[in-house]
């Protein structure tokens, strides 16, 4: 039924008719074997296997409309589903199948005097709520992450991806039917419109966390009026600094990459920083590899009296997250002004300095306050599947609970268990 055809007050019953679902059935997900979960996420990457011609279909239908529409050629990439892609979210599946169990490790033991035995214990959230933008791939990362580490999951993907996210909860729901576990473990109130992802941020004691993903206008929109507890992921305005003794190769190879890799998510650089005494040496060979590989250079005037073809650069380039082949540079004094330029636009993702000088490479480890910093590293590598965690729920960029790439630990909450003889307290 189209969205428009639904009442808010009848959007808002319906969305919570199903996280009710979703609450009911974490009570038997949360109690399952790390086995039976290993076998239930095994299922789901075989049925995405076998349904990806669905998928795909499903996708081209979402595609079309975007591109009628006028959405962004960023998030027309983030969007796409073709059956390498699809493949690619299977293996990911598979990956979290085989990581160790979150649930149930002893995270501190200690004895009183009065012979009472405490075991601190990780144990699921319950119920995992996430928010997110034409991101499909988010639907079965988090899905997948949720499942695996003992929680339901209910989503909201919003109407880009509208298609897309029906055939994938539809593929994992039957994949979880058919080995026996509660299907409305995975729920999704898309049909809802935003009035269902209003009610998820109201739905207070039915969903226990929940997780925004997408442009900085909707996690702004979560933080700011959700009742629920929220783990923020921001944007990422991403910063490279070439200091001055950072090797023309490695300055060059890893900015490109961390640009033109993949242009249009979260960890790709925005900014580049370059150390004023290596700016002649680096910066118009770093502005043709750049303009090689397709980007636009926005400079300030020291980049444009050094390389051709720079657009000049406005203060909103500094505080843009381009999410496109745009890049900006800008060269500065020395590492201190670097740092203090990084503390006035990043958005605390992730950083990163080319440099030959161990002092500056610890100094800049040390001072820089952001969820990733990295020392002669492309940027790129700040993901959750980079960093070993199969796939990942989010970056976050907070500093609370959960901090950086998210993996199965950060979906886990903890539990003291006390035992005792007949103790009673004087």
């Amino acid at each position: 039924m189209s969205t428009a055809l639904i009442s808010p007050t009848d959007a808002v019953t319906g969305a919570r008719e199903r996280m009710e679902r979703a609450k009911r059935a974490a009570r038997t997900v949360g109690l399952l074997s790390a086995e039976r979960k290993g076998d239930m996420l095994r299922a789901v990457a075989a049925r995405l296997e076998a349904d990806t011609d669905l998928i795909v279909q499903a996708n081209a239908t979402d595609l079309q409309r975007g591109r009628e529409t006028g959405l962004s050629e960023a998030l027309q990439d983030r969007l796409r589903l073709d059956p390498a892609r699809v493949s690619a979210l299977a293996v990911a599946v598979r990956e979290v199948a085989e990581l160790p169990d979150p649930v149930g490790r002893v995270l501190d033991e200690r004895r009183l005097e009065n012979g009472l035995e405490l075991t601190k214990v990780a144990v699921p959230f319950g119920v995992v709520g996430s928010i997110y933008e034409a991101r499909p791939n988010v639907t079965v990362d988090i899905a997948a992450l949720a499942l695996r580490s003992g929680n339901a999951v209910v989503l909201r993907g919003g109407s880009a991806a509208e298609h897309s996210n029906r055939a994938l909860i539809a593929s994992m729901q039957a994949a979880l039917e058919s080995v026996g576990v509660d299907p409305e473990a995975i729920q999704t109130v898309d049909d809802f419109g935003r009035d269902g992802a209003r009610a998820m941020m109201q739905a207070r004691g039915l969903i226990d966390v929940l997780v925004p993903r997408g442009s900085a206008q909707l996690i702004e929109t979560v933080v700011t009026e959700s009742t629920v507890p929220v783990i923020e992921t921001g944007a990422g305005l991403v910063h490279i600094v070439l200091d001055e003794s950072a090797r023309a190769e490695w300055a060059l190879d890893i900015v490109v990459n961390a640009k033109a890799q993949r242009p249009s998510v979260c960890n790709a650089v925005e900014t580049v920083l370059v150390h004023r005494g290596a700016a002649d040496r680096l910066i118009p060979d770093l502005v043709t590899a750049l303009h090689d590989a397709g980007v636009t250079v926005h400079g300030d005037p020291d980049v444009a009296a050094r390389a051709e073809g720079v657009v000049p650069a406005t203060p909103e380039d500094w505080a843009t997250e381009y999410l496109s082949l745009d890049i900006a540079i800008r060269v500065v004094d020395d590492l201190d002004a670097a740092i203090e330029h990084i503390r006035s636009y990043s958005s605390q993702h992730t950083e990163s300095i080319i440099t030959d000088d161990p002092a500056a490479a610890e100094r800049f480890l040390a001072e820089v306050d952001s969820a990733v910093v990295m020392v002669n590293s492309s940027t790129r590598f700040t993901d959750g599947g980079e960093f070993g965690f199969g796939a990942e729920v989010g970056i976050s960029t907070q500093k609370l609970h959960a901090r950086g790439p998210m993996g199965l630990p950060e979906l886990t909450s903890t539990k003291w268990l006390v035992r005792g003889a007949g103790q009673v307290r004087g």
